[in-house]
Parts: C-alpha cells; sequence; structure tokens
C-alpha cells in the first residue's frame, strides 16, 4: 500500500486530521529520550469515535497485510522513547484535550489534558491528583496514565494507578468498553462476552489463576515500578476484584488506547515545613532512614554533592531565569550554602523530608520533632518552617539537570540508566559501587544523582558527547552492569521513566524468562495483530536501541 493510499484510507474514516507536514514529522520523531523515530504520519483524533474507527480501519489494514502500528502520544515528555514510532502516531494534544468534570473527589479527563492546566481547575475545588511528574509543567494526562506517573509526593501518596478509578479505552479491534473494578461475579459476566473483551477477561482471569504463585514471587520489593506489566496489581488479594485498568496504567499504549478517565482527587494539607539534613558520612544514612520514615514525611528528597555544587557554580544562571526579586530574595537565602562550598565544606548528599499539616505549628512541630530524632548522630540540620524557606532546596532539586544541560556545551543528555529503584536501607551499600562502577567511565560522561530518598528511587543522567562512536557504544556497555547491580540488591530499573524502547531489552534481566512470557500472552490477549505501538513491553531489542540512537547532538 502506497504513503498516499494509507492517508487517504485512515481520512476516510476519521473527523480528525491526518498529516504529514514536515515540521509536525520532525517533532514527533523526538520525545525527551535518546531516541529518534520518525512516523509515517500523524493522525489527530478528534474523539473516542474517531479513535474507535481509527483503530477498527489500521486492524482491516493489518489483515490485508499492510504494515501498520499505532503509537499513542501526549505531551511528547517520555524519557525511554515511549511514544516514538516509524508507522502512525495518534496525537491526543490538538483535539482530545478536555477537562470534562471536576468536583471535590474527582475528575474526568481526557489524555490531551495538560497537568499544569488539570491543577488550576482542581485546585479551585482544593483537591489535586498528586502523583504528578518532575515535568508537571510540560506533561498531559495521558502520559501520566500510559506511564504510571509519580513525582516527589509519592512517598505519601503512590503512583498515578492509585487513583485511577475508571478508563474508556479503545480495543485493539476498534471496540470500546470501560474499565473498572470489577466483582468476581462481574468477572464471570464478561467472561461470557464473544468479544475482544470477553476474550480478554476470559485470558487474563486464567493467566492470574494459574501463575498467582509466579506473579506474587515477582513482585518486587521495592514501593514504585513500571517495569514491565502490572500484573500483580490487577486482582486484589483481600476482596478478589478485578481492574484491568490497573494493567493500562504504565502500558505506554501497547495494549489499548484510553480515550477518558476517572481519577480520584486529595485535598492536600495547607502548610509544610522541611527538614534539611547535611549528610557528610553515608554509613549514617541507614539510620536516618529508619528514624524518619516512620515520621511520615509527605516527601523525602535528596541530591548529591554534585548536583549542589553544581547549583552554586551555576548560580547567577539559575537566579538569572527568574524575575529580580524574586533573584534577590533567593540569592540572599544561597549565601549559607555558597559560603559551605567556599569554605570546602560540601556534604556528601543533601537530604529534605518535608512535613505536611494543617496548620503551620503542626507542621513545625513535626519537623522539630524530626530533627530530635536525630540529635545524637552529630549531623549538620537546619528546619525551614515554611515553603518559601524551604523553596531554594526544591529549585536545585528540580533544576539541578537542566542546568547541567544548559551550561555544558557539547553534550547531550542520555537517559539509560536513569531512574533505578533499590530499598533504601540498601542505599549506603550500593552507592559506592556504583560510583566505582561510573568511575569507570568518567571520560566519557559527566553526571548528578538526585532522587527520592524515602523510595530508594534515583535519577542519574549522564550527559554525553553522541557524536564519539565510543560514547554510544558505552550505553550499552555500561547499563547492564548498572542494572545487574540494581537487581543484585532487589531493585528494579524503572520507578517513574518505563522501559520503552531503551529498557524494554532488560525485562528478562528483571523478571526472569517465566514472568516476560506472561507478558507476551498479555500483550497477545490485547493486542493478537500487534498493532498497539509494537517493541515497547514486549518484542524490543537492543538492535532497536542501537539503530535508533541519535547520531548528533541536539540543544
Amino acid at each position: 500500500m502506497t504513503h498516499d493510499a494509507l492517508r487517504e484510507a485512515l481520512q476516510a474514516v476519521i473527523k480528525g486530521d491526518v498529516s504529514e507536514a514536515p515540521e509536525e514529522i520532525a517533532k514527533m520523531s523526538r520525545d525527551a529520550s535518546l531516541f529518534t523515530r520518525t512516523p509515517d504520519l500523524i493522525v489527530y483524533p478528534k474523539d473516542a469515535d474517531d479513535v474507535s474507527a481509527l483503530v477498527r480501519e489500521a486492524a482491516r489494514l493489518k489483515k490485508e497485510g499492510v504494515e501498520i502500528s499505532l503509537t499513542a502520544r501526549a505531551a511528547g515528555t517520555c524519557m525511554s522513547g515511549g511514544p516514538l514510532t516509524r508507522s502512525v502516531v495518534v496525537n491526543f494534544m490538538k483535539y482530545m484535550n478536555h477537562l470534562d468534570e471536576v468536583t471535590e473527589d474527582h475528575a474526568r479527563t481526557e489524555p490531551g489534558v495538560f497537568y499544569r492546566d488539570f491543577e488550576k481547575a482542581t485546585l479551585a475545588h482544593g483537591v489535586i491528583l498528586p502523583s504528578y511528574p518532575a515535568s508537571r509543567e510540560l506533561a498531559a494526562l495521558g502520559g501520566m496514565v500510559a506511564n504510571n506517573s509519580a513525582g516527589e509526593r509519592t512517598l505519601e501518596y503512590g503512583q498515578t494507578s492509585r487513583y485511577l478509578e475508571e478508563l474508556d479505552v479503545v480495543l485493539s479491534d476498534g471496540s470500546r468498553t470501560t474499565f473498572k473494578s470489577l466483582t468476581p461475579e462481574q468477572v464471570e459476566e464478561k467472561k461470557k462476552l464473544t468479544t475482544l473483551e470477553g476474550a480478554i477477561y476470559r485470558g487474563v482471569d486464567q493467566l492470574l489463576t494459574a501463575n498467582a504463585k509466579l506473579i506474587e514471587s515477582h513482585r518486587l520489593k521495592v514501593s514504585k515500578n513500571v517495569a514491565g506489566y502490572a500484573l500483580a496489581d490487577v486482582r486484589d488479594s483481600r476482596t478478589g476484584a478485578t481492574n484491568l485498568a490497573k494493567l493500562i496504567a504504565g502500558s505506554q499504549g501497547t495494549l489499548a488506547l484510553w480515550t477518558n478517565a476517572k481519577l480520584k482527587l486529595v485535598r492536600p494539607k495547607g502548610h509544610r515545613a522541611m527538614m534539611v539534613v547535611f549528610l557528610y558520612d553515608m554509613k549514617l544514612l541507614p539510620e536516618i532512614i529508619t528514624r524518619v520514615l516512620p515520621l511520615k514525611p509527605e516527601s523525602f528528597e535528596s541530591y548529591d554533592r554534585h548536583t549542589f555544587e553544581l547549583a552554586v557554580r551555576f548560580l547567577p544562571g539559575m537566579l538569572g531565569q527568574m524575575g529580580l526579586v524574586k533573584a534577590a530574595e533567593l540569592g540572599i537565602d544561597f549565601i549559607p550554602e555558597v559560603a559551605m562550598v567556599a569554605a570546602g565544606g560540601v556534604p556528601e548528599m543533601i537530604l529534605m523530608a518535608e512535613f505536611a499539616a494543617d496548620t503551620e505549628a503542626e507542621a513545625d512541630a513535626q519537623a522539630e520533632h524530626a530533627k530530635a530524632t536525630l540529635t545524637d548522630l552529630k549531623l549538620t540540620v537546619k528546619i525551614e518552617k515554611n515553603e518559601r524557606e524551604s523553596e531554594k532546596y526544591w529549585i536545585v532539586r528540580r533544576e539541578s539537570f537542566a542546568l547541567l544541560r544548559k551550561n555544558m556545551k557539547n553534550l547531550y543528555p542520555v537517559p539509560f540508566i536513569d531512574d533505578f529503584v533499590i530499598p533504601p536501607l540498601k542505599y549506603p551499600e550500593f552507592m559506592p559501587r556504583l560510583n566505582a562502577l561510573l568511575d569507570q567511565y568518567k571520560d566519557h560522561m559527566t553526571y548528578t544523582v538526585a532522587g527520592h530518598i524515602g523510595n530508594g528511587n534515583f535519577h542519574l543522567i549522564p550527559l554525553m558527547d553522541l557524536t564519539k562512536q565510543e560514547n554510544r557504544d558505552i550505553i550499552l556497555e555500561l547499563a547492564p552492569k548498572v542494572y545487574k547491580l540494581v537487581i543484585s540488591y532487589g531493585g528494579t530499573t524503572t520507578g517513574e521513566h518505563n522501559d520503552g524502547i531503551i529498557r524494554t531489552p532488560y525485562l528478562p534481566m528483571l523478571y526472569g524468562e517465566e514472568m516476560v512470557a506472561l507478558f507476551k500472552k498479555v500483550k497477545e490477549l490485547f493486542d493478537p495483530q500487534n498493532i498497539m505501538n509494537p517493541g515497547k513491553k514486549v518484542g524490543g531489542t537492543f538492535e532497536d536501541v542501537k539503530r535508533d540512537m541519535l547520531t548528533v547532538n541536539v540543544h
């Protein structure tokens, strides 16, 4: 089938647009990962009926031998190559960007809604979706569900799947349904259907029952994980309820395309106080974590000495991006930290434990209590008693990577070992081994480490010159070494950024062949023609990584 014939066939069945404009194609060929894949066409569906018609037509064409697949895309902030394809991009941002309903306890949204707009609407009711990622100003709800996003409040609030109550989806034959929690009796009724939906419920129910021990034995002992399919979360062990929306969350559009989500919202506490620990002896970290976590901080974040030094080094540039008054305020706030670096007293790590309460006094008391529990450890500790005082630490935590990228010329961020999770108490034992491994490659890259210390989830994103073949080779040489180390400590290869192109080939290393075989069965149940975003979660190879890696630096 010719390119023009394919475009005409897709346009004939939808009300929305089918585009091959060069500037749009170029934009859709990149996300925040280290890959490029140039799509053939971009489809902008108008509504769920369009999505259904599009998928039905793609399924028909595939049966006739046409090479076609559909890859969902929202804001394109994925760091693993999730929304990249050489076939058809289904872009939800142009038309399917409506926030249909917001109340004091839930919202209904289409995938093309920016989180920043979503939050503005929910805050009008005093509530939020607390699983927002660090890219909250850029990300959209489509990717948040597709990646099962989480961020700085995950310690208290968990991942997006926790808030997913209902999900309207289009299945791989173009049929539509709603996934939500169903009782065992309701599941039995679904299994009687003669449709693809019925086949999915029969297949998933049988798979979960026959492999219950295997699935449970491979439930990773970390607080968040988006590697593979979330089979362990589909069936509630207490009630027996089944919720296939939990399987769609984090699946990167490989099982179905979602068109509308009902999300539970929470009312956040009104006041916060932060305990900041300047840690010079990493051996004390397990004890600090052991004492602080039971006090239930809303967030427990960290960044390393490289990040700290970077922030001080590029402080003028960081402040220059803000308004004059804001820059002056923060500049004064940073004076003690600048003096610390000047005196050579840079800590190995900065820990930020933030406590939330209904009143300022309660929040302050929680932070002071946390400080008191650490007194005998002889630590350097500060209490920031309101969010304005703690803002500078959040800025460093959130902006350090952007600073590094802007100020390191001829280097490009290469997210390939960027999102591992290990049990928090293993961190002091793990980190020296990781640093020793990374030091072997110090002539080829620079990096900082920041992350969610309370979860043991760390973001380590090297910057490298990808014009050099030797550096490109290192990506496939170093990654398995890092992941082997992570797995040996009971960790996961990804807690937030997902598998995509970059990590799908490592799923056998993480889970073993038996679990990967189950992932393949799930994919076949939902998508027997392999139409939905092929090569992610199932079928991705190291050759894909080599072939699609950026060949030049992009700034």
